[in-house]
Parts: structure tokens; sequence; C-alpha cells
């Protein structure tokens, strides 16, 4: 951590301070790795931004890289750290955009490393080129919270709104898939994990959605509109036009304007179901044709965490019936076992639970008991390591996937932060 002392002091004293109100030494520590690890072990700061990888992989995701940087503006929002470090993430996100809007991550330089072996693979820079809606949406997400905390307008670069009107561009050729040039195709994986048509998609309906190829976690999706991700889109839509009206680019608030209406009428037509144990509840996919997938998957955006990424409130009646239908065995992906019980992913093997989802169960929780036991689930299972992992053996904790996950080490530190009012090991301010 000697690094992070010196690169970026003032985050560094701000998570030891908040960290001797921890009363648990073990936890203690686990908070000042966890908080820190992006900063000790992710981080390349250039002369004009941040080059962020999401931990074990070498390349910057577009969703990861966003959350990897949140705990900082709960820590630490007006320092200078935290604006160099948020700006550049997002300036470099930004560019990356400008390069390829349908990638989900990309390289440091064209150095053309990644899946070279994909069809519709993309360019050099790119490492990966699956187009997932939350990739466009979270720099969107990062740069208005960073303004939010900070009120520096400095953020909203050219380059910012040259982006802007790539996601545009994107996401209103999505809504008619069938006019797409995008494909991915990846001749390694079984067909039953890529997108049908070898790459194209299958059958949709019109419903006023984007349509995705993939999940947030990387997988393809089973139906063309992932209902999470245009929650997040929508909500993308609202805070961007907020952002070109305070500017003066009205054509793109304009453009935001349209597409959250249509993107919302859209959920609200083709996104619900009426369960027979829940009631009305949210659907994970749908292809507007009448096929529903009823599930929901540990990465954010996900159903279990609407609230997070500002598409409702906690006590919405239609999130509640869709939370319990979620924390729930009638999802196929939630797993109950001797250590953990939560959800996991089709991305990793079954029965195993991802600290994430657990996280997020957490942080859009008002019960003060459930935000407890999930935080003692996270804190008891990290294998001895004292960091999170993706995911973890409901019944073993020592069996787990990628020791080094950013992603999950920064909202662990989050949870603890947003959530510091409810957690019994840490001490109340006075």
């Amino acid at each position: 951590m000697l690094s992070v002392q010196k690169n970026y002091p003032h985050i560094y004293e701000a998570a030891v301070r908040f960290s001797r109100r921890i009363q648990n030494e073990q936890v203690r520590d686990m908070f000042v790795k966890c908080s820190l690890n992006t900063l000790a072990t992710t981080v390349q700061q250039t002369e004009t931004d941040v080059y962020l990888i999401t931990g074990d992989i070498n390349a910057m995701w577009l969703r990861d890289s966003a959350a990897q940087v949140m705990q900082y503006l709960e820590l630490s929002p007006c320092s200078p750290d935290t604006r160099r470090l948020i700006t550049g993430v997002v300036q470099r996100q930004c560019y990356y955009i400008t390069c390829d809007p349908y990638a989900n991550a990309f390289n440091f330089t064209s150095n053309g490393q990644g899946h070279r072996e994909d069809e519709g693979g993309g360019s050099d820079i790119v490492f990966e080129r699956k187009f997932e809606l939350d990739s466009l949406c979270y720099p969107i997400f990062l740069a208005d919270r960073y303004y939010a905390r900070t009120q520096d307008d400095g953020i909203f670069t050219d380059t910012f709104f040259a982006a802007a009107q790539r996601v545009l561009d994107v996401f209103e050729t999505e809504q008619r898939h069938e006019n797409s040039p995008y494909h991915h195709y990846r001749p390694t994986e079984p067909p039953e994990l890529s997108v049908p048509n070898r790459g194209r998609g299958g059958p949709i309906g019109y419903t006023g959605m984007v349509w995705s190829g993939y999940r947030p976690s990387d997988d393809a999706c089973i139906y063309g509109y992932n209902i999470p991700g245009n929650m997040f889109v929508a909500t993308a839509m609202r805070l961007l036009q907020n952002i070109a009206e305070r500017h003066g680019k009205s054509v793109i608030a304009a453009r935001a304007a349209a597409l959250e209406k249509s993107v919302r009428q859209g959920i609200e037509t083709f996104g619900t179901v009426q369960h027979p144990v829940f009631g009305k509840i949210y659907a994970y996919e749908t292809d507007g044709l009448g096929h529903y997938n009823l599930m929901d998957d540990a990465n954010v955006p996900n159903l279990l965490g609407l609230p997070y990424i500002g598409w409702c409130e906690r006590s919405e009646r239609i999130y509640d019936n869709t939370r319990r239908f979620c924390l729930s065995p009638h999802n196929p992906y939630y797993y109950e076992g001797k250590r953990l019980s939560g959800m996991g992913s089709p991305h990793t093997p079954q029965g195993y639970v991802w600290p994430i989802a657990l996280m997020v169960q957490g942080i859009t929780s008002c019960d003060r008991q459930e935000i407890n036991k999930v935080f003692d689930m996270l804190a008891s299972t990290t294998a001895g390591t004292g960091y999170m992992h993706e995911s973890i053996c409901a019944d073993n904790d020592a069996q787990f996937t990628r020791s080094w996950f950013a992603w999950a080490d920064s909202l662990f530190a989050y949870f603890m932060l947003v959530k510091a009012d409810d957690l019994s090991v840490i001490e109340k301010k006075k």
C-alpha cells in the first residue's frame, strides 16, 4: 500500500480514517485492503487519463472500471486524488467508446491482444467486442455521480459529448436490430453459449427497447431484450439529458429524452409477467414475441440491483415482488449452502454464490438484520485472503473463482461506506 499512500495520499488517509470506526480488527484490515486494491494493483495513470484493468485480465472493461472507483466518491469526493482518478477514467472510457461503441473491453494500446478469433471482433485496440448495454451506460452513470458529489463540470469534455453521440447512435440503431451492422460470434464457444444465428441474434419483435447480444456477465442473451440492461439505458438517458441541457447540447438532450421515453414504454409493455407466487414481476429477458426468461444474474445491472442503478425506489411494489423472486429458489441461479446463500450466475459453476450479488442485496436493503446477515457472510468467506472473489462455493469458501477481482473488492468497500449506519461492526458517529 506504500504506492497508494504516495500517489493517492488523500484517498489513503480517508480510508484509514474510516477504518478506525470498525470495531473488528480483521474487518478493519479487510476494508483498507479492499477499498484501496484498485489503486494498488489496477491503475495506470498517463499524462492525460487513466487506464484501469479489471484485475487478473489485462484489459479495461467499461463496466468494471466504473464500478471499481465508485467508493472513492464516498471516501474522499472533493480531493485532488479522486478528481484526477475519476476524470481520468471517464476520459479514457469516452475515448474507447469513440473507437468502437460496440466493444466491452479494450487494450491499453492498439496491440492486437484479446479475442482475435472472434467473428466481428473489431480493431486492434479492442480486447473483446461483446455488445452489452451497461458498457455504454456506466461511464454516464459514473460521470453524473462525480458531478453530483463535486459540482465539477470539467468532466464533461468534448470527448464526453462525442462519446455520448456514439452511444445514442448505437442505442437508436439497436432499437431495430434488423438494421444493425453488428454481429459477434466466437467459434471456440459452443452454440448454446453464443448469440443465436451465428452472432446476429434470434427472432425479435419491435418493443422500443434496445437489443443487446450479451449480458453484464459477458454471457450471451437468450432473448434479445435484457430488461435490467434496458432499465439502465433509461436511467442513463435521463442523466444524459440533464447533462446535455446544462451544457447547451439541445440535440443530444432531445435524443436522450426520446430514447428514455421509448425504452420505459417498452419495459412497461413487454418487460413484466404475472408470476403465480410473487405477483407482477420484471422478467430478465424477452424477445418481444411473448417469450420470457425468468431469472436473475449476479452481475450488475440486474433485477436485484434496480434501486442501485436508479431505476426505482426500494419500496416500489413490483420491485419488491421481483426481489423476493430473485432471492428464492424460483430463481434458477439462487443457491443456499452451508456457508453462503445468495445469487450466482451461469457464468460460473453451479452452486457458486457471487459476493457482488450479496453486496447489492445489502446495498438495496432497508432491513438492518438482512444487511448485517449479508455482511457477516461476506466477511467470513474470503478463505483467509481478506479479499473478495468473483464467486464462492456455497458449501465451502475455500473453493472460489478469481482471487484478483477488483470490482468485488471495491463494491465491498462501497457497501460498508453507504451502509455504515446500519452495520453493527462500525462505531456510529457521535
